[in-house]
């Protein structure tokens, strides 16, 4: 059986994570990587372990994650799952964990859907990109956490080892019979 990695993106670095994780899977056996808005029709039972990740937008994940987490929780608790989030306030080392990442750690509370394992990845900045409010929200939000505020520059802060490190040990989780 298959691993499926669910993501939900709103500018693209979460979509490249969930991409670059069914890449590494796929080193081992077949993934699936689909966007959780079209995750509704999926059976889930098709799959032997599956990983979900979101990122985070104004302090919120998108309302798909927890709608799915709430209708799967029972299957998803029974097979090997895992759960990542991606924000710009994993930019820092020190909230590039579950426990030290406020948002991950309320939605991991919340949640009736606990993951076998979880992760805190950083995400990019993606000013040019932007819309006008965007641009301008995010660059205030940047500007009271000491981050980077030229609106002329993209700057990634994923740690792609991270990444491959997490996307590996998932491949190994057993799968429970």
């Amino acid at each position: 059986m298959k691993a499926l990695v669910l993501y939900s993106s709103r500018d693209g670095q979460t979509h490249a994570i969930a991409s670059y994780i069914g890449n590494v899977l796929r080193e081992e056996g077949e993934c699936d990587v689909i966007d959780l808005q079209d995750a509704d029709k999926l059976d889930l039972a098709r799959y032997a372990k599956v990983m979900i990740g979101a990122s985070i937008r104004y302090g919120h994940f998108s309302p798909l994650l927890d709608k799915f987490a709430k209708r799967h929780a029972d299957l998803l608790n029974a097979m090997p799952s895992a759960f990542f989030s991606v924000n710009l306030t994993a930019r820092k080392p020190e909230k590039r964990t579950p426990q030290t990442n406020a948002y991950t750690r309320k939605f991991l509370l919340s949640t009736p859907w606990q993951p076998a394992m979880c992760n805190v990845f950083a995400g990019a900045l993606r000013y040019p990109r932007y819309g006008w409010l965007d641009k301008v929200m995010i660059q205030l939000i940047m500007r009271m956490t000491g981050g980077e505020t030229d609106t002329r520059k993209e700057v990634e802060y994923t740690d792609w080892n991270q990444v491959k490190q997490f996307a590996a040990d998932f491949g190994k989780l057993a799968v429970k019979k």
